[in-house]
C-alpha cells in the first residue's frame, strides 16, 4: 500500500471517531471523494449526515459550509450576487456557499427546482456564472446532499437529469444498538468531532484523485462494467435504465476501491461492490413494479447475477 493510501485508511479512522458504528458508508464516502465525485444521501433527520460532513472537512482540513434548503433559499444564495457599495462607487461581488470545498446541501429536495438547478450546474462544471462573469469554484469541490424520503411533508421529487450528477448514492440509518448506547452515554462529555484530527489536506487530496485516474482497468473489465449498465437497460421493471454518466461513475468508483485496497488495476470484483451504489439512485421502478411491490435492491441484484463475471485473479497489466 502506497503512502498515500494510508493516508486515506488513516483519514477514515479519524472519521469514525465522530460516526460510530458506520464504517463502511465512511469508507464509501472517501471513495466517492478519491473518486471526485458528490454523494447523495437519503435518509431521516438525526443520523449524523451534518456529522459526517463535518468529521470529513476536519480530517482532511478542507473548508466546510452547510446549506438548509427551504422554499425560500434562492439561486444567488448559492452563487453569490454583487452589491453597491457607496464608498467605493461600484458594485462589489459576494461570494456565494459554494465557494468552499466541501458542501453539505441539506434536504435538497425542500428547495425550488430552480435553486436546485443552480446547486447542480455548479456540481457538473465545478464554477459559477453571475451577471456575465465566470468564476470557478475552490479544488477539490465536493457536495454531499441529503433528501428526505419522497412523500415526505413539503418534498418533491428531484429531477433524474439532475440526480443523474451525482455519483454515488446510500443511506446512513439507523446506527447498532451498541453504538447508540455508546452516544447515549456520552452525553454531556466532550464532543466527538473535536477528536478528529487533521491527516491531509487539499493538496494530498488532490494528488490521491490523480493517482485514482491511473489506476489500470483491463478490456474485460471495461466489457463487464458495460454489460452490468445495459442490463439495467434491458429489464423492464424501470423506467428507464442507467444512462452513459452511470458508466463513467461506475468506472471511477471501481478505480477508487482498487486503489485503497493498494492495488494498481482493478478486479470485477471492485466494479460489483461499488454497483449498487452508482445506479440505485439513477433507476426509478415503473408503474406496474410498483404495484407489483418488487424491491428494487433485488432488481439490482438480479442485474449483477444475469451478467458473468470475467475470471480474472488478482494479477496486473
Amino acid at each position: 500500500m502506497s503512502v498515500t493510501a494510508k493516508q486515506a485508511e488513516n483519514t477514515i479512522h479519524e472519521v469514525c471517531k465522530a460516526i460510530l458504528g458506520k464504517e463502511h458508508e465512511v469508507r464509501e464516502t472517501m471513495l466517492a471523494f478519491l473518486a471526485n465525485g458528490h454523494i447523495l444521501l437519503e435518509d431521516m433527520p438525526g443520523v449524523g449526515k451534518t456529522t459526517l460532513a463535518r468529521a470529513f472537512s476536519r480530517a482532511m482540513a478542507l473548508d466546510c459550509r452547510r446549506v438548509q434548503f427551504t422554499p425560500d433559499v434562492t439561486p444567488s444564495d448559492l452563487t453569490g450576487f454583487s452589491i453597491f457599495r457607496k464608498e467605493e462607487e461600484r458594485f462589489v461581488y459576494q461570494p456565494g456557499s459554494v465557494f468552499c470545498n466541501l458542501l453539505l446541501a441539506d434536504e435538497i429536495n425542500r428547495t425550488s427546482p430552480k435553486t436546485q438547478s443552480a446547486l447542480l450546474e455548479v456540481m457538473e462544471e465545478r464554477r459559477v456564472s453571475v451577471e456575465g462573469v465566470t468564476r470557478p469554484v475552490p479544488t477539490p469541490f465536493l457536495v454531499i446532499a441529503t433528501q428526505n424520503p419522497f412523500g415526505a411533508a413539503g418534498t418533491q421529487r428531484l429531477p433524474e437529469a439532475q440526480v443523474d450528477r451525482f455519483m454515488i448514492s446510500m443511506s446512513l440509518g439507523y446506527p447498532d444498538f451498541e453504538s447508540e448506547l455508546e452516544m447515549a452515554k456520552e452525553v454531556g462529555a466532550v464532543d466527538r468531532l473535536e477528536q478528529v484530527q487533521p491527516v491531509i489536506g487539499q493538496a494530498e487530496l488532490l494528488e490521491m484523485q490523480h493517482e485514482v485516474e491511473q489506476v489500470f482497468i483491463h478490456d474485460e473489465v471495461y466489457r463487464y462494467i458495460l454489460n452490468l449498465v445495459t442490463a439495467t437497460r434491458r429489464q423492464t421493471c424501470w423506467e428507464r435504465g442507467a444512462s452513459p454518466r452511470a458508466t463513467i461513475a461506475l468506472v471511477r468508483m471501481a478505480r477508487a476501491a482498487a486503489w485503497l485496497e493498494g492495488r494498481s488495476f482493478v478486479t470485477p470484483r471492485d466494479v460489483a461492490d461499488q454497483f449498487l451504489y452508482v445506479v440505485q439512485h439513477r433507476l426509478q421502478l415503473n408503474t406496474a413494479a410498483q404495484m407489483d411491490h418488487l424491491s428494487k435492491e433485488h432488481l439490482i441484484d438480479d442485474c449483477l447475477n444475469g451478467v458473468r463475471m470475467p475470471p480474472m485473479g488478482v494479477r496486473g497489466r
